[in-house]
């Protein structure tokens, strides 16, 4: 394992008393306070060897419901690998039971990241952030997941406890905490329930944080509230797992690490290292763009490209990006383009200005700190656009680019259909159902049969299968005399403009409706 990085994060208020801290976030950007109890290092999943991302993904018909899951996988963690892809699948399950197809309007939407909020010697935790929204707001919960090195187990939050007593007399050191807040906060529903303990992580002092999701013990204007138990309370009260991962926590916390790298002051603006090579003007061109990575078979994705001297672009989403920036660094010497997916594949459209901003900064921000160049073009998840995404977007030079030819080669036989613009983009699960030799054929036929000069084509490189059809498309496009070329360069020298969105080089403008 590489010498762990940290990030900071969690919390804009604190306050202290009885012994414990108590604090509640906004959903904006997180802020550090000074001596912030609530505060969790994060590691910094880049300085992980053996890590991965995994992607859940789903956006089929008009009226359903948008989903986008992505947790890490990790190399020498197995059963914590199985415990988080299970946890996912409940999720989805449970979403698709409580939404299914409904009128027309806002889609339901189930978005969930990730944060490592240990990596020691003796223990790993996965923090989940989950976010829903039904219609109305966004709905934000947290779980943290434990894995035990010493035994090779996975456990939920709660087994860092030694027993239900123990979760019974941290309870009451948690309300305790909430006092602070009065009236507001409804104690008496602070109970010996694993479901309200169920994200739980050390701070840099050994304290045990506890988090609530929003809703759960107050109005939902307050958000998130979390409690820092002092670790001289919490240490009687933890399991052999949990005094190991305090004390472990606590000696990283102590140790000289690297800082992250940070993005360069002074910025280009991305080009493919190619790019100028081709004229589309004269030359049949067509753009790949892989969507939603990178991922497990990123790599040899950019294996066959390599092989069969393709050129792609390539839109990121920031938290995986940011846990594997080698793979941007090599499609960009590849001369490829980097794109900007957002942080975490939340619909744009539903988003106030300030969360654009933020989810197409940190992204920018990572995506230039591996590559040396900053995105100058940004794929709107699900393709949704509004006036409020254009108006940023414009602010921030980004030019908008869908897709007019798409392979659908993530929808599974359940979701099969005819669909027609971006916004009514169909994704099954990644990986689920898997695609047999039929389904690959289609994929590829959709590729060569929908091409024509300056398409952009839609595909995704977080799936296996739909990585194994790509030396069939690029054959296929091959022998219709396309070159492949990135985004930009299907434009030449009339440029792309920002805020504006661009579905195909043939056509000049596309009207968001």
């Amino acid at each position: 394992m590489h010498k762990t990085r940290f990030f900071s994060g969690i919390a804009l208020l604190a306050l202290s008393a009885g012994g414990c801290g108590w604090t509640g976030t906004s959903s904006e950007r997180d802020v550090m306070v000074p001596a912030e109890p609530t505060l969790i290092d994060f590691a910094d999943p880049a300085t992980v060897t053996g890590l991965t991302t995994r992607t859940l993904t789903e956006g089929d018909s008009p009226t359903s419901r948008y989903v986008h899951i992505t947790y890490p996988e990790l190399a020498d963690a197995p059963a914590l690998n199985r415990a988080l892809r299970a946890q996912a699948e409940r999720q989805l399950k449970d979403f698709r039971a409580r939404t299914g197809t409904g009128p027309k309007g806002p889609r339901p939407e189930l978005n969930v990241e990730w944060q490592l909020a240990a990596v020691t010697p003796q223990a790993i935790a996965v923090r989940l952030r989950t976010g829903e929204f039904l219609g109305a707001t966004w709905g934000n919960s947290t779980q943290t997941y434990w894995y035990d090195r010493r035994n090779g187990k996975a456990l939920e939050s709660t087994g860092l406890l030694d027993g239900k007593d123990a979760l019974r007399r941290l309870a009451v050191l948690v309300k305790d905490g909430l006092k602070v807040r009065g009236p507001q906060v409804e104690q008496d529903e602070v109970t010996a329930d694993g479901d309200q303990f169920d994200s739980m992580a050390f701070n840099r002092n050994g304290d045990l944080v506890v988090e609530f999701d929003d809703c759960q013990i107050g109005p939902c204007s307050l958000g998130r509230l979390a409690v820092a138990v002092p670790a001289e309370q919490a240490a009687p009260l933890l399991s052999g797992l949990g005094r190991r991962a305090q004390d472990s926590v606590r000696e990283q916390a102590n140790v000289p690490h690297d800082e992250p790298p940070v993005a360069p002051t002074t910025r280009p603006d991305a080009l493919s290292s190619r790019a100028g090579t081709v004229d589309c003007a004269k030359t049949k061109c067509v753009a790949l763009t892989f969507d939603d990575g990178p991922g497990p078979h990123t790599g040899r994705l950019l294996d066959l490209l390599r092989e069969h001297r393709a050129r792609a672009t390539f839109f990121t989403v920031g938290t995986s990006a940011a846990a594997q920036p080698g793979l941007l660094r090599r499609m960009s010497q590849e001369g490829h383009l980097v794109g900007n997916h957002t942080w975490a594949h939340r619909d744009l459209s539903k988003q106030t200005t300030s969360k654009i901003a933020d989810s197409l900064e940190k992204t920018q921000d990572v995506i230039a700190a591996a590559t040396g160049q900053a995105p100058t073009l940004v794929r709107p998840p699900y393709g949704a656009v509004s006036q409020d995404v254009r108006d940023v977007t414009h602010e921030m030079g980004l030019a908008l680019v869908t897709w007019d030819v798409d392979t659908e080669d993530l929808r599974g036989a359940e979701s099969a259909g005819e669909k027609g613009t971006p916004e009514d983009t169909s994704k099954e699960i990644a990986g689920h159902p898997k695609e047999t030799n039929d389904d690959a054929k289609d994929i590829a036929d959709r590729a060569v049969r929908g091409a024509h000069p300056g398409a952009i084509i839609l595909m995704h490189d977080i799936d296996r299968e739909a990585v194994d059809v790509l030396p069939a498309i690029l054959k296929g496009l091959r022998g219709k005399g396309y070159t492949f070329v990135t985004v930009s360069e299907l434009y030449g020298s009339a440029g792309m403009q920002a805020g504006r969105l661009y579905r195909s080089g043939s056509e000049l403008r596309v009207r968001s409706p």
